[in-house]
């Protein structure tokens, strides 16, 4: 019987197994030549990037690894945003692509690895990368756009910071 239990075991195991190897294909961060020179000199990003493309070949416990090491350089990633990049539209996107390493290395790290869920972080991980990708191109477009005359003048006054203080008139 025990060898009955193992043998279905090891049939789970590696049904498992197969499913990661196919599902594990992950879209690596390619912008387009304007945005790669706003990355050329993170480090982190492009071992970030490297690491995506490494697949695990030999058992589960290799993805179990992987998504460990994932999550450790994604969170590496988020901490070392180049200053330009240091704006809301990228910390949100990149915070988001460390929580869903973070959901993938919950879930593959569980004694019963629940399969849909696991192909469904790799989909939504995949959608964040080119998210952050499309960003990257937007933020270039948007910093070629020359600023009209006075428009500096105008974004300054706006800011609440410079405003003048009242005193109250006693």
């Amino acid at each position: 019987q025990r060898l009955a239990e193992q043998k279905k075991d090891l049939q789970k195991k590696e049904a498992i197994f197969n499913i990661l190897n196919s599902a594990w294909n992950f879209r690596t961060i390619q912008p387009q030549a304007k945005s790669q020179s706003l990355i050329a000199n993170w480090d982190e990003l492009r071992l970030f990037t490297t690491e995506l493309g490494l697949k695990p070949k030999s058992s589960i416990g290799a993805f179990q690894k992987k998504a460990i090491d994932l999550t450790k350089k994604a969170d590496t990633v988020y901490n070392t945003l180049p200053t330009p990049l240091q704006i809301p539209e990228f910390k949100s996107r990149f915070l988001v692509l460390l929580n869903q390493f973070r959901t993938l290395e919950l879930y593959i790290t569980l004694d019963e690895i629940p399969q849909e869920k696991v192909v469904a972080v790799i989909e939504e991980i995949n959608k964040q990368l080119a998210s952050i990708e499309t960003q990257l191109d937007e933020y270039i477009r948007k910093s070629e756009v020359p600023m009209e005359q006075g428009e500096s003048d105008m974004i300054r006054m706006l800011d609440t910071a410079r405003a003048a203080k009242s005193i109250p008139k006693n």
